[in-house]
């Protein structure tokens, strides 16, 4: 089987359209129709990791046809990526960790500085990061 008709396979297994599993993944939807095309193009490591974790299927049998197509409950937790990890117990916290990630990365400088300079208000604490320290004797 080749990995065209993989994805296709786990895409259909998680009963998602070629739409639903793009948006999924962060790509255009001509993109996944390209992956699933017989002479069609390989994603990307990345995007493939996506694919495997949005269908549920394993990685390396997505990758490589070798191995079993679903993936264990012990797999998927062991397939989080540490950076992509939620290891917050506070709900605030998470959605402001979660606004962060979805923000574009041209705003998430400005949407720290916010949060910082509102915390600083709220607790009449400077912040000594270093960062900041250094933008600050840097501006004057």
């Amino acid at each position: 089987m080749s990995s065209q008709q993989r994805i296709r396979l786990a895409r259909r297994h998680a009963a998602l359209s070629q739409t639903q599993l793009s948006q999924a993944v962060g790509v255009q939807r001509s993109a996944v129709s390209h992956w699933e095309a017989p002479q069609g193009k390989n994603p990307s490591v990345k995007h493939l990791r996506e694919v495997a974790l949005v269908t549920g299927v394993q990685f390396e049998w997505l990758a490589t046809g070798r191995g079993e197509m679903a993936t264990s409950r012990d797999t998927v937790l062991d397939s989080v990526a540490a950076a992509d990890a939620l290891l917050v117990d506070d709900a605030l916290e998470q959605r402001l960790l979660l606004a962060f990630r979805e923000a574009p990365v041209r705003a998430r400088l400005a949407l720290v500085e916010v949060v910082e300079q509102l915390a600083e208000q709220r607790t009449g604490r400077v912040r000594t990061s270093t960062t900041r320290a250094g933008r600050r004797q840097g501006a004057e």
